[in-house]
């Protein structure tokens, strides 16, 4: 435990992660597309390939990445202060994000060198988008049960299987899957490896599935036959777990674990603004602010980790269950406030970010690992299991 809470000691942004926060927001007023909210809070669901171009044209995509790739060579906390401000702004960030959250750094960590010298370039220039191939149907979290499987044919792969609820499958160019390449024995999470895939391959095929919303982000990806080069294998063969683990880490720490419902809490500040009393709201706006306020620290402290080399798995999984908690909270009680107000006093527009948030919000918990799979990580990481 005591480690556990040495993980979330205090930690802030330096100064010259701060210094970017200015230059982003101008960047924003200036480019940003004008959207309403109910738009704006799709955010990170939100595709737009020309603004992720825009946003790589000034040097912001693929910013933790080495400069002779095109990156920045930022460090994660100057990173963190351009999530942060692109996901407050409601930026349509989607095209862009997995590249450059996890697949570019995956690359750099775990990538041959002809690998890296293809693909970070074009991640840098907003031209090459990632999926991610993880989830499988009939496993939900569990991705130690994955059954793609890739075997070897022909100086190469031969790759058969499905991947499901692979968000953008339908927009992006490549896919890193984690894959079984050989039989499990004892331990299912022996024998799975990573593999680049060109989404444009003979044999792969995509399957868009419409949400509740009656938005298409999310897919099945069916492989058949699908022939990959030696090439294709991401790292070492056999050891897809411990990377798929420290891709994660990547996902699951960042504050955009944080901030999926912020357009929405900021529209319902603006309105008490406006109506000039926040009489009756005291202790639901106190929750809000000591609950936003204690998980940003907590993402500051494991983003300050990952600056520092360290690979905070057990940690960004307690971070995601806690931050994505907060989130679907927002229309939760939100729902409740404004259910009690009459009718005439409702903002339009508020009520359709909040109709936008309220379906959407059961996914929070689904993205990046079920809460029961990140509460039985976290339990492993305490020795409760």
């Amino acid at each position: 435990m005591s480690d556990l809470i040495a993980a979330f000691r205090y930690a802030s942004l330096p100064a010259e992660a701060e210094a970017l926060r200015p230059q982003v927001r101008a960047f924003l007023r200036e480019h940003c597309p004008p959207e309403p909210p109910h738009r704006r809070a799709r955010s990170w669901m939100g595709f737009d390939a020309s603004f992720s171009q825009r946003l790589a044209q000034r040097g912001w995509v693929g910013v933790t990445l080495p400069k002779r790739y095109g990156g920045a060579e930022m460090n994660p906390l100057q990173r963190f202060v351009l999530v942060e401000e692109l996901l407050n702004a409601g930026a349509p960030v989607a095209a862009h994000w997995i590249a450059e959250r996890q697949s570019g750094p995956l690359l750099v960590k775990f990538g041959s060198l002809a690998q890296r010298d293809f693909f970070l370039p074009r991640i840098c220039a907003g031209q090459a988008f990632f999926c991610i191939g993880m989830s499988e149907p009939n496993s939900g979290s569990d991705l130690a049960s994955v059954r793609s499987k890739a075997v070897r044919a022909d100086g190469g792969w031969r790759l058969d299987g499905r991947k499901i609820w692979t968000t953008n499958a339908h927009q992006c160019h490549y896919m890193i899957a984690l894959v079984r390449t050989c039989d499990e024995g004892d331990d299912r999470r022996q024998g799975l490896s990573q593999f680049v895939i060109d989404m444009k391959a003979p044999g792969v095929s995509v399957r868009p599935l419409k949400d509740i919303t009656g938005q298409v982000h999310f897919n099945e990806v069916l492989f058949d036959n699908v022939r990959l080069g030696e090439d294709a294998l991401l790292g070492q063969e056999g050891q897809g777990w411990t990377q798929v683990n420290a891709e994660l880490a990547f996902e699951r720490s960042g504050p955009e674990r944080i901030y999926s419902s912020i357009v929405l809490l900021d529209l319902w500040l603006q309105n008490l603004r406006t109506r000039g009393s926040a009489t009756g709201h005291e202790t639901l706006l106190g929750r809000f602010a000591t609950h936003l306020a204690a998980l940003r620290l907590m993402s500051v402290a494991l983003t300050t980790k990952l600056a520092h080399g360290e690979s905070p798995v057990v940690e960004a999984a307690l971070m995601k269950d806690l931050g994505t908690t907060f989130e679907q909270s927002v229309p939760a009680l939100l729902e409740s406030v404004l259910g009690a107000q009459p009718p005439e006093t409702l903002d339009p527009e508020m009520l359709r970010t909040l109709s936008y948030l309220s379906l959407m919000a059961p996914s929070f918990s689904l993205r990046g690992g079920t809460r029961e799979i990140l509460r039985g990580m976290i339990a492993r990481g305490l020795g409760l299991r």
